[in-house]
Formats: structure tokens, sequence, C-alpha cells
């Protein structure tokens, strides 16, 4: 290793082009350090802290150096096109890109070389770049871009960033080995499991877990196994099965083979006997709660000692499931007083008369999941087991059956759940909540479920990229929800269409004096600044329809902005007696200049049979409960917000006919908002998605009748950011 390329977390843009070039090259080991400033490469005796002339270095003494005049053309791509902000400027480059590649492998020549490396990373480095490239209008630079990004090195880079981010680590060495990752960890051979209960619906806490072993399946070039743990009849059911491949299909997590764990139901009970005949299990009928104790304080069980006679006696009357074998469980025999109280003999079996959805009434008695799951790893070939640390008391368990019973090791990966404030991740909570009809269903938008998510208008990248970054972190804490809707709001911003919509409470009709004098159709772009979305009818009328707050706030003679029309002096503001505005006279003033007016206002033209309004509902949400964390002895029906669902109907323009379930728009100075569908009376309703700012992610249960309701408190503040875009 020649040398070395010092890099921090912190540095934004990442410089990924110099990471990955290192690591394929093999010339510089990676080191985080995060009280570095930028990136330096310390390379025979030189040091150097530009990246482009970083990759140059790292390039030639690779081998991969060209002479071509082109490459200067990319390096002086990759320096600009991160910095450009205009839409149609970022697609012109995306185009000629994509053009190019249509019949080329690499940017220069026939192997991959400094070109392409350092115009992946500024790629790579940007958001809204890699936002605009997922609308899969650029196939042939989205297969060129997937090439690198799946590149053993490039991973391996990518695993570096990860790891160091999640310790914080100070000169953290990685060399340039692709046992990064995953302990022991071979390419092609790597197995790992994403084993949901099929009990419930899958949360945004298993999607962590589905996505980082879907993650290492793909990163080792080896097979992710999708097995549901369907070891208690008591909660599992066929309908719950369906509905966890449906989420981990909204994940984009698919398997590479399906299984359940009942597959393997004659094998553990012959692995079970094994463990009876060599004496390192025992049948145990001490009632649960005395159980419970002995384990506590450490006393041996009664027939912890028993002879394996009469442990199989009792083990078979179990599997008749007799009134007799109900009584009895089977448990391994590990330890009386062990420290570690996971490990002090658990019950590896129990009775359960309930029919199972798979297997019927074959079975009447069960493995407990800290017997199966070690047992069916080993013998599905899993490579890397990854489990929560939850688990960590109990993975000297796993290795203890493992070992027991003469099976195949198996490596377990850990790594911190996730947690989130004022969010319930536990099955029996959510449960509660749906059974007591505070809820809808399970996919209802304030449910931290899968379904309940992507109702709200989180996209799969923004989990993906939230997900990754979280990575192998072993800290235990409740994270905001902020980092999250941010990095949502960068993927939909470049490409939700703009729409405008007028709250009907205390709407203000608006007579324009200069205005046409019949209503007039213009073409304009869903999306200033990205023409790739399309076009809109837009209705210019001299009878405008504005709302409330915004009449309120102009004084008399202001000149504001009508958004995409132009300025208009107020002339004339009538008011009732309790001081609400009814009315509004205005002059149109188009030579006006609206970079010197302060009030930019989105308005609708007033209906006519020709040119209707759509009668549309925007709905905003509340967190479920009003603390942030729940302790262990809170009561939960003591914190339940009274009011989590907020309703606002308003005037929507014509133009949101098109939209499909499950579209993701902007209603300009309100926010972004995901189409959820018609509501029984044929009413379009609109879920407002957070968008990270402290507004929209605020609890709103504090609040009184006295204050704006919470989302036009939302409001409030993206109009102070008013803009015309």
């Amino acid at each position: 290793m020649a040398g070395t390329l010092t890099l921090s977390t912190k540095t934004s843009p990442f410089p990924w082009a110099a990471a990955a070039i290192a690591t394929y090259t093999e010339k510089a080991e990676l080191s985080f350090d995060e009280s570095a400033s930028g990136v330096t490469l310390d390379f025979e005796g030189s040091k150097i802290t530009d990246e482009a002339e970083i990759v140059r270095t790292l390039a030639k003494a690779g081998g991969l150096s060209d002479e071509s005049t082109k490459t200067q053309t990319y390096f002086e791509l990759a320096k600009t096109l991160p910095k450009v902000t205009a839409v149609p400027a970022i697609l012109t480059s995306l185009d000629s890109l994509d053009d190019y590649l249509a019949f080329r492998t690499f940017l220069v020549g026939h192997d991959i070389t400094a070109a392409d490396f350092i115009v992946w990373g500024a790629l790579k480095a940007s958001v809204k770049l890699i936002g605009l490239l997922k609308n899969n209008k650029h196939v042939h630079l989205s297969r060129w871009y997937s090439y690198i990004e799946a590149l053993d090195s490039t991973q391996l880079a990518q695993t570096s960033f990860i790891e160091a981010k999640a310790s914080k680590a100070r000169s953290n060495k990685t060399a340039a080995s692709f046992a990064l990752g995953l302990q022991n960890a071979k390419e092609g051979e790597v197995v790992t499991r994403f084993p949901p209960e099929p009990s419930g619906y899958l949360h945004i806490g298993h999607a962590k877990a589905a996505m980082l072993n879907q993650y290492f399946a793909k990163m080792y070039k080896g097979k992710l196994i999708i097995r549901f743990d369907d070891t208690n009849p008591t909660k599992e059911r066929t309908e719950f099965e369906e509905t966890i491949l449906e989420d981990l299909s909204l994940l984009d997590v698919h398997g590479d083979i399906l299984t359940h764990t009942s597959d393997y139901f004659d094998k553990l009970y012959e692995l079970a006997l094994q463990l009876i005949k060599e004496g390192k299990a025992y049948a145990d009928d001490t009632e649960q709660a005395q159980m419970r104790d002995e384990r506590f304080k450490g006393i041996a069980s009664k027939h912890r000692d028993d002879g394996v006679e009469d442990n199989l006696k009792h083990f078979a009357e179990m599997k008749t499931g007799s009134e007799e074998g109900v009584r009895w469980c089977v448990r391994a025999k590990m330890s009386v007083d062990n420290p570690n109280k996971a490990l002090r003999d658990p019950v590896i079996y129990r009775c359960n008369l309930l029919h199972h959805h798979r297997t019927g009434d074959k079975w009447k008695v069960y493995p407990t999941y800290d017997f199966a799951c070690p047992v069916v790893d080993s013998i599905e070939g899993v490579t890397h087991a990854l489990r929560t640390n939850e688990y960590r008391d109990r993975n000297p368990q796993y290795y203890w059956m493992i070992e027991a019973l003469g099976l195949r090791p198996v490596h377990i990966w850990d790594f911190s759940r996730l947690n989130f404030i004022y969010t319930l991740l536990s099955k029996r909570k959510l449960h509660w909540f749906v059974d007591s009809g505070l809820v809808r269903g399970w996919d209802d938008p304030r449910f931290p479920t899968v379904r309940g998510i992507r109702r709200r208008g989180l996209t799969v990248e923004a989990l993906r990229q939230f997900m990754l970054a979280q990575g192998p972190s072993q800290a235990i804490v409740s994270l905001e929800w902020d980092t999250l809707w941010t990095l949502n709001k960068k993927i939909i911003d470049p490409i939700a269409p703009r729409f405008w919509a007028i709250e009907k409470e205390g709407i203000v009709p608006v007579k324009v004096n200069g205005g046409p004098t019949t209503p007039e159709v213009k073409t304009l772009p869903k999306h200033k600044k990205n023409p790739d979305v399309g076009e809109k009818k837009t209705v210019f009328a001299s009878q405008l329809l504005i709302e409330q707050e915004d009449a309120l706030s102009f004084e008399d003679q202001e000149e504001v902005t009508l958004m995409d029309w132009g300025n208009a002096i107020v002339r004339k503001k009538n008011l009732d007696d309790s001081g609400k505005v009814i009315s509004i006279e205005v002059d149109l003033h188009l030579e006006g200049d609206f970079r010197k007016t302060k009030k930019k206002i989105t308005w609708l033209a007033a209906p006519t049979p020709e040119h209707p309004l759509i009668d549309a509902t925007l709905l905003d949400y509340d967190y479920l409960i009003t603390k942030k964390k729940l302790e262990e002895n809170d009561e939960l029906k003591d914190f339940v917000t009274p009011e989590t669902e907020f309703r606002e109907e308003v005037y929507a323009d014509a133009n949101i006919v098109d939209l499909k379930k499950g579209d993701i728009i902007q209603f300009e100075r309100k926010g972004y908002y995901i189409f959820d569908g018609k509501s029984q009376d044929g009413k379009p309703e609109f879920i407002h998605i957070p968008d990270g700012r402290a507004a929209s992610i605020a609890s709103k249960a504090g609040s009184t009748a006295d204050t704006p309701t919470p989302a036009r408190q939302a409001r409030a503040e993206a109009k102070k950011l008013e803009s015309i875009w």
C-alpha cells in the first residue's frame, strides 16, 4: 500500500471519487478522521488536498491513466455539475451523458479510467442528481452508474464510510480488502436472511433489517433468504405472510429464496430428541411464574437432573397434546446461575394445540425462536445472521445451540434497533390502536408500518439512504424524524409537479381590473425548474379567489404579485363587522417588478361551468402519543394524543383530475402532498408530507383552540420562504 487517503464523514459533498478509486487501485488505504477538514492523500512523500488531483494521481499509480483530451472535459463536468441548480441545465448534462453511453461501456476508451470515477463521484455526492437519475429516463447512464456502484471496491468504500460514520472513528484505517463489513465474508458465498414472524405488518424497524440484509447479500454477490418464522400458531396467519411480502416489495426488497421455519419442524423435533438423549435438555412442568422466579434467582428446577427416559416420556406426551403433556415444556440444560440470564436453561419446546396455518393439526409441540433460529440458519446455509443488538445477551445462547448439536457455525452481526421519538414499534401497542379504532388500519399514515410511511409519502430511496447511513451503528437512541423527511424532500422536490389549492373557509373573491373579459387558458410548466415534469392548463380571469389569510395581510395600495401572472395593486378591501375580508378589488399592473413585492400570492380563477374547480381535502397528522419515549411503566392510554387528524377543505385547480393514487405533488405555498385517492363521497384527498423543517414534524398536541391549526402553522413557516418557482 503506497499511500493513505484521510477523510472525514462530515465532509460535504463527500469525496466519493477519491474514496472509490483508492479502493479500486489499492494504492491508498482509507483513514477516517472526523477532525479532518477535507480530503488528503499522503502519497510518495507528497500531500495532495484537491480531489481531482487525488483521482489523477491514484489513476496514474494504478495504471488507469490516459492521454485523451476528453478526460479533462469530464473532470470539468464533474466540477461544475453539482453546482448547477436549474433542473433543465442538469437534465441537459444527464441527457448528453446518456446519449454518449448508449454505445459505450465507459466514458473514455474500452476500460474504466479516472474519468469514470470523477463523474460517478459527482453524481453520487448529490441527492438531487441521484433523484433525477431515478426517473428511469436515462437508461444508459443509469446502467453505467450502477456498474461502478456495484464494483466490489466501490461497495467497500461505501461500507467503510458507513462504518466510520456510525462509530465516529478517529484514524480508523481500512485496508483495501473485501473483508470489511461482515466478518469472514467471501464474495459469492455470503447468505443472509430476513426472518419476520407472520403475526403483523412490517414497520420501519423491520425495514432497516430487511434493507441491510439485502444490501450485504448484493454487496458480496450472495443470496438473501426470506424466511417466515412461523413457530407460534397463536399469533400467525397466512394473510400476514401475504402482506409482509407486499411490504417487502414496496421496499424494493426481493429475496432469492422463500422458506418457512415450519419446513423444518420434523428436523427440529429430531434435534430436540438428540439434545434430550445427550443430557443437554430436559422436560419441566414448573409453573411459569415459579420458573421465571427461579431463573431470576439462579435456582435449579426440580426436574433438572431427571433421567433421559423420563424426559423422553414427557416429551412424547407433549407431542400428543394430552392434558398431561400440555403441562410440560423442554428446556436446554445450559446453566442455572450464569450472570447472563439468557443462558439460564431457556425453554426450547412448548405445547400449542391451535391449528397451524401451514401444517394444520400435525403438531402439538413447537420450537421456540431461540432454538429454531440458530438451527435453521445453520441448515439453510446462512453465513451471517444480522440481528439487532437487543439480542446481544442471547448471542451466546445462539452459539450454544449450534455447538451442542454439532451444526455448521454462523456469524452474528449486530446493529442497533431503530427507534424514533413519539413512535411506537411494539406490535402489541400498535394492535391496541387498531382495535381501539383510533386509526383506520395497519396502513394508516400515522402508523410507522411500511404501508403507513409509504402512504404518508416517504420514498423507498430516502428510506434506503437513511438506513444505509445508520449502518452498523450500535448506539441505542430515539432518532428525530427530521433527517429522514429532509432526505425525502431532496428526492421528491425536483420531480413533484406544482399545483394550487385555496382554503375554502373565509375564501375571498377578487375583482381584477384590467383582467381578461372572458377567461383565458394558458399552458404553463408543472415545474418551472424541470420541464420534463410536463405541462398544465391555468385559467386567467377577472374574477379570482384567494385565501382569507392572504387578504388580511394586504395593505391599501400595496403592490403584490399574483404568481404565474404578474403584479397587481390593491385598490379596495371590504371588511365585515368582525374584521373579516369579504371582497377585494385590484388593478392589474403587469409592468411591475415582482422582485420588489413582499407578497407572492397563489390564486384560482373563480369557477365557471366551462372551467370548474375541484373540491378536495388536505389531511395533516400528529403523532399518536404525546411523549417522546414511553417508559416501561407508562400506561399507553394515558399518553394518547387527543386529536391526530386535521382536515382542510380546499378548492384545487382542475389539473389534479389526472393524478393517480400515490402521486406526489406540491401545492405551492402549502407543502408537499401525496394523492391518497378519493373519499366515499368522491372527493380527492391529499396527505401532507413532512419536509423535515421544525413546523412539519413538531408535535401538535399542545395546541389550543386559540392557536392556528397545525396545517396553518406549517404553512405559515413555508410562507416565510415564499418564492416564485
